[in-house]
This record gives C-alpha cells, structure tokens and sequence, in this order.
C-alpha cells in the first residue's frame, strides 16, 4: 500500500513539474523600465509573447504605452497600433520599432492601408513622444499619444516580422499566431479585454521590482505560480510522509 502511494506521489510531482514553464513565470509585472518609468497597467497579451504596459490619463485623455516583444529574427521589427474603427491591420496607425542601417533603435509611424505595402506617415494620433529601445533580444516601443475626448476602448494590434530592407519593414508571416494579435484594450478600468487569453495586472516600477516589493500584483500568471507552489509544497511534505512509512 505505502509503494503505490509513493508512486502516485512521484507521478504527481513529475506532472506538475512538466507543467510549469518559464512562460508562467514571466508575467509583464516582472519588467522594469530605465529612469524608473512608471505604468499603471499591463497585460500578457495572447500572442507572439507580447507585452503592452499602459497609462491612461482621462483628464487629458493622453495614452501612454510600452510594447514589449521580440522580433521573428534579430533583424526583425516589432510594431503596436490603434485602429480607431476595428481591430484589424487595415487602418491601423501603428508604431514600428527596428534597428536602423546602423543597428541603432528607431520607431516610425505608420497609417497601414494595405497588406501589401506600407509607407512610412504621420497618424491620425497626435504623437507627444515615442523612442525604442532594444535588450536581450527583446524590443520596446514607447509611445504617448492624444486620443479623442471621452475615449473609454481602444481596438489596438500588434505584430512582429523578421527582415528590414533599406529601412523599410518586410511583410511578417501569417501564422495562426500572427493573425491572433489584436483584442480591444479597455482604459476605463484597471484591466484590458487583450485578446482571449490576455492576462491583466498592475504594472509594477522598476524600483519596486528590483527592491524586491511585488506591489498588489493580481496576473493570471502570478496566481498560477502561487498556486502551484502551494501544491508543490504540500506534495513535498505528503512524499516525505509516505517515505517514513
């Protein structure tokens, strides 16, 4: 009897063990920013391991963004955009973020009007700041924006590729992944319809992340974690029951 116990008990931990992933663990509430950037919010959004860290200011009606993926390749491109009438690539006004002639990040604007091609414009958006940045194979965009007065949703989209020609984004692919990558962004509360799957929580700081201080971090990620921790503690202690036996 107590050797059928102590194989339940290893089976068990060999499954659990399977089923966390570094992908778990990694939650936009563990990123941090230079200059102690700050965001109220962020999401894991559904697709292409991206990540979208946001401040809205209703007073204003100023949206603040940090999009977080990495490129198909390293001399890829990532991009995020607002659709103001749905969320699909057509229409888009879009940041995208790629390494220039000289491996230096930069971020252009883009009015996307077509599948094929893209130019290079202002947006429909008034832009009041933007930059990329680039580290450990993971591009960032930034970007503060001024939306229409009383603007509650936003359709956004996103996207990576995997070449630049003469500084100009190549087509990306168009895998099950790719075609998933919009959702409607919610900024009237704390949390974001990303996407079926998004996950939400509140953005941390990066003084806090590095002090070590989680903050009031609700993720789906994080609850997981925190979950299976506590199932693995308890099989933990449960094996070490049986093995006295």
């Amino acid at each position: 009897m107590a050797s059928h116990f102590i194989n339940l008990f290893f089976t068990s931990l060999l499954v659990l063990l399977f089923h966390i992933s570094p992908s778990t663990s990694l939650t936009c509430s563990s990123q941090t920013f230079s200059a102690n950037t700050r965001f109220t919010n962020c999401t894991d959004l559904p697709s292409l391991k991206s990540f979208l860290h946001w401040t809205f200011d209703p007073a204003k009606s100023t949206l603040s963004v940090a999009f977080l993926a990495s490129p198909a390749s390293p001399d890829g491109w990532v991009a995020w955009g607002i659709n103001p009438v749905a969320p699909t690539m057509v229409g888009t006004q879009s940041f995208i973020a790629f390494k220039d002639s000289k491996g230096v990040m930069t971020v252009k604007t883009y009015n996307l009007t077509s599948y094929k091609s893209i130019t290079e414009s202002k947006l429909m958006y008034n832009v009041l700041d933007s930059k990329a940045e680039s580290a450990d194979g993971v591009m960032k965009i930034f970007a503060t924006l001024q939306l229409p007065a009383n603007t509650k949703t936003v359709n956004q989209v996103w996207q990576v590729g995997s070449a630049v020609t003469d500084g100009m984004p190549r087509i990306h692919k168009f895998e099950p992944d790719n075609l998933k990558s919009k959702g409607i962004l919610d900024l009237a509360t704390s949390g974001a319809a990303a996407g079926d799957g998004g996950k939400k929580t509140n953005a941390t700081s990066s003084s806090a992340a590095s002090s070590g201080q989680s903050g009031n971090d609700t993720g789906g990620s994080s609850r997981i974690l925190n979950t299976e921790t506590t199932f693995f503690a308890f099989l933990f202690f449960f094996g070490v029951g049986l093995l006295q036996l």
